[in-house]
């Protein structure tokens, strides 16, 4: 499969950077989206909305994406080991229906902080013909950035709505922090969109798409042109900082002051100008982060059409500056861990993950995070240890300590933390098989794929036995129940 994958081009890579979107198409040689098509009508007939159990009760999406052109696309953007998280969803747009107002998905029940790098994407993918009056999923282009539009009404939205239509097999790759909604649906067909998640399982070190060119190409039309460079740039696995330059004495008053602007534009676009001053600005940078994740401390839990269970708001404006800046940051984030707020800690650990592989100075710090006492601090430091892979090595035995956190959401990260870290976490094996039971579905699997990436043969038996005792037979009904 690997060899036959269709990786992206730049200019599609650009594309979905810049717009958060991508429509591919899976072709097959017989009629798979017309039968996937039948079956969910059968499905449905017969019972209610299987949910996470959508691939097991219709096995053939699976062919869908495994296609070489959906395989291809999403190893591109998340890497060639990206995993499709367990949670999906079969979305069903009856004639008739209004459609839905303007919203942002949550990260699965989970306190992911919304960032311009794409870690996870959307697969929304179409088992028939849509056309723009089926009820498509609608979308904002290159509003995915925004934690704000003008309203979630989409009679009083004035950002231009684009329709995600195409012929059967159409699967559109969506920015997850986009702004999306069911449209209304005024045909007299329905209208299926089998949602599914894929995300990211290590940090880029190269490109995995056909990368020709190192530059981000942009012209003035582009809004966003220096967030739109770093995402670029960190997909490619560049880590360098950004050169210091005789001008940001100068220029970095009137950067800050942006970063309090208003307008979420000026303020995005700020941090990004100042990062590219580099390490000069950073004492100043980590003061404004100190202020920004202080002031959001009360409004992190705000439920709103772009953080809608108020558990996933966007990053600090400082924090994304100081992820772009790189290595200098690495040293003067370590510091704020130490910080009396919960928040502004939350804040620090949460930025050295999103800076990532460089940041593996910041272990040992992050490893007594995991015994902070307010458990957003400890779920991100899990988080953060996740993206130092293997050089998180000795923070194994305390995230196999916290996989039984009284925190669902550590627990979850501890243990998506020893899967990234892999084969060396193998003293985890029997806490891991114990996390199988745990009261969380995802906590379970992600346990799954911890035994799965550790990959011994004791990892793998003790993961079949668990699997085949779990077994779940899609043609097994309450009409045909042996």
């Amino acid at each position: 499969m690997a060899n036959d994958l269709e990786l992206l081009t730049d200019a599609q890579m650009q594309q979905f950077i810049r717009e958060g979107y991508l429509l591919i198409q899976a072709d097959f040689a017989r009629p798979v989206h017309q039968e996937i098509y039948e079956q969910l009508e059968r499905m449905l007939e017969q019972e209610k909305n299987p949910g996470n159990n959508l691939l097991p009760r219709v096995p053939q999406i699976q062919q869908v994406y495994n296609h070489p052109t959906v395989c291809g696309a999403l190893t591109s953007l998340l890497g060639p080991n990206y995993l499709m998280n367990p949670h999906r969803y079969g979305h069903l747009n009856l004639p008739g229906s209004p459609g839905q107002h303007w919203h942002k998905d949550n990260y699965v029940f989970d306190e992911i902080i919304r960032h311009p790098r794409p870690r996870w994407v959307f697969a929304f993918y179409y088992p028939q013909d849509v056309t723009a009056d089926m009820g498509p999923t609608g979308i904002l282009p290159g509003k995915h950035y925004y934690h704000h539009i003008s309203s979630d009404d989409p009679a009083q939205t004035t950002e231009t709505e684009l329709p995600l239509c195409g012929p059967a097999g159409t699967v559109a790759l969506v920015h997850y922090d986009s702004w999306h909604r069911a449209t209304a649906n005024s045909s007299a067909k329905k209208r299926y969109m089998l949602k599914f998640l894929f995300e990211r399982m290590a940090e880029p070190r190269q490109p995995a798409w056909n990368n020709a060119s190192p530059a981000w190409q942009c012209d003035d039309s582009d809004p966003h042109a220096a967030v739109n460079a770093d995402v670029w740039r960190w997909l490619r696995g560049d880590t360098a900082s950004p050169a210091e330059t005789p001008e940001a004495r100068d220029a970095a008053p009137k950067l800050l002051a942006a970063l309090e602007d208003e307008a979420e534009a000026v303020r995005l676009n700020a941090a990004y100008a100042l990062a590219a001053l580099g390490a000069p600005v950073v004492p100043t940078l980590i003061e404004a982060l100190r202020a920004e994740a202080v002031a959001m401390a009360d409004q992190i839990a705000a439920k709103m059409p772009g953080n809608p269970r108020g558990s996933n708001p966007a990053a600090c404006p400082a924090g994304n500056a100081l992820a772009a800046i790189g290595l200098p940051a690495v040293r003067p984030l370590i510091g704020l861990l130490q910080d009396d707020h919960w928040c502004v800690r939350t804040m620090a650990a949460d930025t050295l993950g999103n800076i990532g592989l460089p940041a593996q100075e910041a272990v040992p710090a992050l490893i007594q995070c995991l015994d902070d006492g307010h458990p957003r601090v400890r779920r991100h430091a899990a988080e953060a240890l996740g993206r130092m892979e293997q050089g998180a090595a000795e923070a194994i035995p305390a995230l196999i300590a916290h996989i039984r956190d009284n925190d669902v959401h550590v627990r979850h990260n501890a243990v998506l933390a020893l899967a990234k870290i892999g084969l060396l976490a193998n003293e985890a094996i029997p806490p891991l098989l114990e996390t199988l039971e745990d009261e969380d579905r995802y906590v379970r699997y992600f346990a799954a794929v911890a035994l799965r990436r550790i990959g011994t043969p004791e990892a793998r038996e003790a993961l079949l036995d668990a699997l085949f005792t779990a077994r779940w037979c899609p043609l097994t009904t309450g009409e045909t129940p042996y």
